[in-house]
């Protein structure tokens, strides 16, 4: 693929779209003044997901795997601090451009918010398990609790303190992007157009401030609390109640164009237009997913490629079920072979 050599590129282009970290984590440009966050104190990094990350990419090679116009918005929405908008057909890897960016970029696990049609605001920001408080204060009390400790903390006869509201919050993907880490996480926000017509504008606010509360916590008594978040096993400090980002989180938006998004939610992303990767882009994932390439790999890339051409949709995991199953020796020679690559390139627009 033809476009600017990375060291002709501008010093704010840190993105070159092959997801291969450079052995250290890379310094993003400064954040515009209106862009700045106030959060504390900062956060360590997050811990990374190889596994998941590898399921994505493979073992990736330096190839870009995007256009150089596709690129050049990446890196633009990492000057700005503004959330990416991906559209594009299904399949295409709109999702896979999340972990690209962690991956070379060193910003540790991606964290996934996937939408579905009842998906609210508070969903990604947050999730009280109020019954789950209930059950566990009543069973603390059954225990019959003593007068309060000279702490002023009340304890059941047993020794134990009463269960703490951080107990039974976790934050949730989005919550979790915008907590103060000195270095921006990853969110990805899986096909919003899945949502019901108000969560673009309810996400309007979170995006322009960086910040949201938790109302439960505003209201309790203790100035800080430490609370779950989304990834496994990790908690964080949530003081009075409200979280503030230090570095704006790498949002990245997914769409299938189902539907129109509201002009001020899209005033405030950066557009990418995703399409089906050219050949020598396809051949590289493919190489970066076998760890080769394997016999007869360039032949199905051709095949599915004329399948793209024809009209229809395509999907690149269709690709990769095709290229597996010959590497497996599954393709016979009796006829059954094209019939299951007819079978796997399928157009998935025609619903069988």
């Amino acid at each position: 693929m033809s476009g600017t050599p990375p060291e002709n590129r501008p010093g704010w282009h840190v993105f070159h779209g092959t997801g291969v970290p450079d052995g250290v984590p890379v310094d993003l440009p400064e954040a515009p003044p209106w862009r700045r966050f106030r959060g504390g104190p900062g956060l360590p990094p997050p811990p990374d997901d190889e596994e998941a990350t590898r399921r994505r990419l493979g073992q990736v090679e330096p190839v870009p795997q995007l256009d150089e116009a596709s690129i050049e918005t990446v890196n633009a929405a990492l000057l700005l601090r503004r959330p990416l908008l991906l559209t594009g057909p299904p399949g295409v890897g709109k999702s896979t451009l999340a972990y690209l960016v962690a991956r070379e970029l060193g910003l540790g696990r991606v964290l996934v918010w996937s939408i579905v049609s009842r998906t609210n605001l508070r969903d990604g920001l947050y999730a009280y398990d109020a019954l789950g408080r209930a059950q566990a204060i009543a069973a603390w009390r059954a225990g019959g609790p003593d007068f309060p400790g000279a702490d002023g903390v009340e304890r059941g006869t047993g020794g134990q303190s009463l269960p703490s509201l951080g107990d039974f919050i976790t934050l949730g993907p989005l919550g979790t992007a915008l907590l103060p880490y000195d270095r921006p996480r990853v969110l990805l926000i899986d096909e919003l157009d899945k949502s019901d017509l108000d969560l673009p504008n309810d996400l309007l606010h979170v995006l322009e401030n960086g910040s949201y509360e938790v109302p439960e916590l505003v209201r309790d008594s203790h100035d800080s609390m430490v609370v779950h978040i989304s990834d496994p096993g990790e908690r964080a400090m949530v003081r009075n109640g409200h979280v503030e980002c230090r570095e704006f989180p790498v949002v990245v938006i997914t769409s299938n164009g189902e539907r129109e998004f509201p002009a001020a939610f899209r005033r405030r992303c950066l557009p990418v237009e995703m399409t089906t990767p050219s050949r020598e882009q396809l051949l590289a994932i493919v190489r970066n997913h076998f760890r080769a390439l394997p016999a007869d790999a360039e032949n199905l890339v051709d095949l599915f490629l004329d399948r793209v051409s024809s009209g229809g949709t395509h999907s690149l995991d269709q690709l990769f079920n095709a290229v597996q199953l010959t590497t497996a020796g599954g393709l016979g020679d009796d006829g059954s072979g094209d019939r299951l690559l007819k079978m796997l390139l399928r157009d998935l627009s025609m619903g069988r």
